[in-house]
């Protein structure tokens, strides 16, 4: 693992419907008649493996992101302000959770989201040129800041513009933007009560994203858990049940990495519960054994 020091310090981590179902290998999809999105992704051979940026690396779903696209072969560049804090996750881990999580295609970056020079620092690493980058900011604003999901996200939104980098992976939360309906009622009050300043910068962030001209993809998990992947991801219109972390992780990756994926320019909300289900084939032919 490379340690890199850019400065600062910021932790950069966080019914049913019926739409058309797809099935897919590799970068191809195909509609089914079925109800569910089953989704068979081949691994990569070793010329296709990307170098993707994760902003947040030491956080839940962020870390879960670091670890599935090193385990996948991918090359990864992690900004945190506490690099020492990036463990193996819960949810993909197994016996190995909590371990340290050091790679020889893994850098990371110590640094602060709303400096731009310690964003500027992702895209010029030694990993070489960034393929994509998911941002899975979180904090509670007491500690971070009542912007820092805006004013980071922006400044990553420039570098990526400024190294001629397109796609973009966004995690925020079910009831940001035009999805506070499908939030359940608790969480709704929630939201506009102690967690209103939160939900103003998710908002915020969501808009930034939106305008920034780049492939994007804006996340909107359900409740998160620690729980491992299912590997079952439902797309949701109605109210949004709760979603392992590994299983958001995974979506995310496959968001950035995937040429044709189905909701470049979306605001998907997902979840483990209701919905069109995205089934993840974890078979040896789907992963190109014979």
């Amino acid at each position: 693992m490379v340690k890199l020091s850019a400065s600062a310090i910021l932790f950069v981590a966080s019914s049913l419907v019926h739409t058309n179902a797809f099935s897919v290998n590799k970068s191809s999809f195909v509609r089914n008649s079925s109800s569910k999105q089953a989704y068979a992704r081949q691994q990569p051979s070793s010329l296709c493996m990307k170098t993707i940026a994760v902003i947040g690396a030491s956080g839940l779903t962020a870390s879960e992101c670091v670890y599935q696209a090193l385990q996948n072969g991918d090359s990864v560049v992690g900004l945190t302000r506490n690099p020492s804090n990036l463990v193996i996750p819960a949810g993909s881990g197994g016996s190995k959770a909590g371990n340290p999580l050091s790679d020889s295609k893994l850098t990371l970056i110590g640094g602060d989201v709303t400096n731009p020079s310690d964003v500027s620092a992702i895209f010029q690493s030694e990993a070489g040129p960034i393929d994509g980058v998911i941002v899975a900011l979180g904090g509670k604003t007491s500690d971070v800041g009542d912007t820092m999901l805006t004013v980071g996200t922006q400044n990553v939104i420039n570098a990526m513009k400024e190294n001629g980098v397109k796609r973009l992976s966004v995690v925020t939360s079910i009831g940001a933007g035009d999805s506070e309906q499908q939030a359940p009622f608790m969480f709704k009050i929630l939201m506009n009560t102690v967690m209103k300043k939160i939900f103003v910068d998710k908002n915020n962030q969501e808009e930034a994203v939106q305008k920034s001209g780049l492939d994007f993809c804006i996340v909107r998990p359900g409740g998160l858990n620690v729980e491992a992947p299912t590997g079952v991801i439902n797309v949701i219109d109605g109210e949004a049940g709760s979603i392992p972390r590994a299983d958001v992780a995974q979506f995310c990756l496959d968001s950035v990495i995937e040429d044709n994926f189905p909701y470049i320019g979306k605001t998907p909300c997902i979840s483990s519960v209701g919905g069109t289900s995205w089934v993840k084939d974890r078979s040896g032919k789907a992963k190109g054994e014979m």
